[in-house]
């Protein structure tokens, strides 16, 4: 999958020359022994140019807005069905949805609280299409899990939990009270739960049911009730009843799919169910049979591990939708997720199963062949897709209803009924094409001001697609934005030159559109050094080993608490130096919002100058050390001059400086004065010491600190007088005493004393003395 793609185009003179100064330089690498810095440079070399928005891939159209517009797994965009909101319930969940086949639709309703079932009938065609929806009946239970209208006209209503199944007579009115079919409490099972009711050929009704999964028989004349089998699972979901009577039924917990064999038109009590298939999947909620006689099933949930061996995989399909889900897939939620997806299987006539589909993130509530078409209604998004039963993984993105879960199908005269949850509502799914069928981009943000070119799309408008545009400088487009401006047909757009922009395709009967293009040339915006730090007395070297002398930690101020900007992560980490007193190094961070590739360079003044003199130009890197002891000492400061001329034709290309904080180079060690010494008698009897006294000055740093060594003894540190060494000048008085002769004590003779004085800058002068 892939999502937007920037493609760099024009000015094709200039490339051919880039790519001929990138051959040479390859050839001269090749030669050289050097090839892979070059292939480098020629990576990092970005032109900027004219850039295309390309928008031709289903995960790229899915960011859209659609309005009655269907997206193929390819990729192209095709004006969807007429869809029509018949009810709104008021409440979170219409949980079924049947048809009479004459204008008339009866939605189940539920709630979170006894006596939320309902009945509701709405009319779907002719001249009471318009009329209030009329509540029909209200129930003690939750929910009306599932309805069907029966041969003879007869409504049939299962309730849960601690269900019944009630039967309205044909056209019967509000206050009527239905009839109790089948009541739970009545069975020696005592099932919690209604999940489904199918027909029979000869009138009978079949009820699925739950804890324990039971399928139960209702003779046509109503009588007594009797098992047709029962299973191990916790439930049975669904139910179908075949053409010739075969009854199939999943099971949720095992997530098995049973095929029972009819007799004399209706299922037998004690007929022995055949297990076609055991799905990876732990819940088989929907069921669908085409004309073929082939069956399709969802699979949801994740159970453990089968013995089964794998399905042939006949097609991947990759939707991407997050559903909501609680527990069980008959029980949406608002806010729950079911993160295992589902599963769509095919059971080909001759019994042979094979997986169809895979939906990554969404469950699937309900199935319908439609129109020769397989149909999927699923949740999070309320999204209706088709899927090609081929094994070829195409499907199409068909509708998505204003609802977070599809819930369930029923046929119309002129297209399907579908029930959601979340909210409850009742939509029309026509077999007609929608007439305001229109498709409205994600916004681009092109990062910076940029000019809008011409359009390409294919295939090229014609009469059955309209194109527009717009621009503007906020991220929202609710306001401040230009208005909509159509698309000329040779792809010319009039929008004003801004950083966001957006488009829109409107289509009708016929109208398809698989690519949207559209090219635009941002802004050149100036390079812009965002700071500055300079090192005197480090070196950075291109190699660095552990043998190397002790290093010195070049970092921004501030960089630790992310003040500084920088065009990646390593910019601000901590550079690693060498100490070198005759080296000074500066390093800088920088950016251009543009993306562009960048050089620098670097100059210098002395402080009281007035002219920039260029040490070092077309750096790559963000950091340059230079030789001290090349300039005077003294105050200076640093110039780094970012340039974005890697990128742009020559008189195109822009700059930015800054200017770094006074810097001192010192190379030059302190001037000792007279080291004056002196040998003298000991505190105790016999001993001798030395009393030593010099000074020591600096023309730019302090004095940082003095050490002495007698008789080639190790060095030891001397403080100046006053202790602090804090001055460009410092006097130093001190004993030393010399080391024990023979007899334990300071020996007298000849003595030899060296001194050694640093500045602040490490230079360091010696000087030394013989003592009789």
């Amino acid at each position: 999958m892939l999502s937007r793609r920037f493609v760099v185009c024009g000015q094709v003179q200039q490339c051919f020359r880039l790519r001929d100064t990138m051959m040479r330089r390859l050839r001269c690498a090749v030669v050289m022994g050097a090839l892979l810095p070059c292939l480098a440079l020629a990576q990092e070399t970005q032109l900027q140019e004219t850039k295309l928005w390309t928008v031709d891939r289903y995960d790229d159209l899915e960011r859209g807005t659609l309005q009655n517009v269907a997206i193929s797994s390819d990729g192209q965009l095709l004006a969807g069905p007429r869809t029509d909101l018949l009810y709104l319930s008021g409440g979170s969940y219409v949980w079924s949805v049947a048809s009479d086949g004459k204008g008339a639709a009866y939605v189940g309703l539920g709630g979170t609280a006894a006596g939320s079932a309902a009945v509701v009938r709405v009319h779907t065609a002719g001249d009471t299409r318009d009329d209030d929806p009329i509540k029909l009946w209200t129930g003690p239970e939750f929910a009306v899990q599932a309805l069907r209208v029966t041969a003879d006209g007869s409504l049939l209503a299962a309730t849960s939990p601690d269900g019944r199944v009630y039967r309205f007579a044909p056209g019967a009115r509000p206050g009527e009270a239905p009839r109790v079919l089948w009541d739970a409490a009545s069975t020696q099972e005592k099932p919690k739960y209604v999940w489904d009711i199918a027909e029979a050929q000869d009138g009978s009704i079949y009820i699925a049911t739950g804890a324990p999964a039971v399928v139960y028989r209702v003779p046509p004349d109503g009588g007594k009730p009797e098992v047709l089998f029962q299973t191990s699972d916790q439930h049975i979901r669904c139910l179908l009843v075949a053409p010739d009577g075969t009854l199939w039924a999943g099971t949720e917990g095992a997530g098995v799919l049973y095929r029972v064999a009819a007799t004399g038109g209706h299922v037998v009590a004690g007929a022995q169910p055949f297990a076609v298939y055991a799905a990876p999947r732990k819940e088989i909620t929907a069921l669908a049979r085409d004309a073929d006689g082939s069956i399709y099933a969802a699979g949801v949930g994740t159970r453990g591990s089968t013995t089964l061996p794998p399905l042939p995989v006949t097609g991947a399909l990759g939707v991407t939708v997050t559903i909501s889900q609680a527990g069980s897939s008959g029980t949406p939620g608002a806010n729950a997720l079911l993160p295992e997806g589902s599963e769509l299987y095919r059971i080909a006539p001759d019994g042979t199963p094979s997986r169809l589909a895979t939906l990554k993130d969404d469950v699937v509530y309900s199935l319908a062949v439609h129109q020769g078409k397989l149909l999927a209604a699923t949740g999070n998004r309320g999204r209706i897709c088709t899927i090609a039963t081929d094994g070829s993984g195409r499907f199409t993105d068909l509708a998505r209803l204003d609802a977070a879960e599809a819930m369930a199908f029923a046929p119309d005269p002129t297209g399907l009924l579908v029930s959601t949850s979340n909210s409850g509502k009742l939509f029309h799914l026509g077999d007609t094409t929608a007439v305001d069928a229109s498709y409205t981009s994600e916004i681009l943000d092109a990062q910076q001001f940029a000019r809008w070119g011409r359009m390409e799309v294919r295939p090229a408008p014609a009469d059955s697609v309209d194109l527009y545009t717009r621009t503007g400088n906020v991220p929202s487009a609710s306001t401040g934005w230009s208005a909509w401006s159509r698309v000329q047909p040779d792809g010319a757009t009039t929008v004003p030159p801004a950083r966001f922009a957006q488009w829109k395709v409107v289509l009708r009967t016929g109208g398809t559109v698989d690519r949207v293009a559209w090219n635009y040339l941002p802004k050149n915006t100036a390079p812009v050094v965002d700071a500055i730090v300079v090192q005197p007395g480090a070196r950075v070297t291109p190699t660095a080993t552990a043998t190397t002398p002790p290093t010195v930690q070049i970092v921004f101020p501030g960089s630790q608490s992310g003040t500084a900007t920088a065009t990646d992560a390593t910019a601000t980490a901590p550079l690693a130096a060498q100490r070198d007193r005759t080296a000074t190094t500066v390093r800088w961070q920088a950016h251009d919002d543009s993306g562009d590739a960048l050089q620098f360079s670097v100059w210098y003044r002395g402080t009281g100058e007035t002219n920039w003199r260029l040490l070092k130009d077309k750096i790559s890197d963000r950091f340059y050390s230079f030789d001290s002891t090349t300039l005077p000492d003294g105050e200076y400061t640093l110039r780094v001059m970012a340039t974005d001329a890697p990128a742009h034709p020559a008189g195109a290309a822009l700059t930015g400086v800054r200017v770094s904080d006074p810097f001192v180079v010192d190379t030059t060690p302190p001037v000792p004065g007279t080291l004056e010494a002196l040998l003298q008698a000991g505190a105790t009897s016999g001993t001798v010491q030395i009393r030593a006294r010099f000074q020591a000055r600096d023309a730019l740093s302090p004095i940082s600190h003095a050490e002495y060594s007698l008789d080639g003894e190790p060095w030891q540190v001397v403080e100046p007088v006053g202790g602090l060494s804090d001055s460009l000048a410092e006097s130093y008085d001190f004993i030393a005493v010399p080391a024990a002769g023979d007899g334990n004590a300071p020996r007298a003779g000849e003595h030899v004393l060296a001194i050694r004085v640093y500045d602040r800058f490490e230079n360091a002068v010696t000087a030394k003395t013989v003592v009789r």
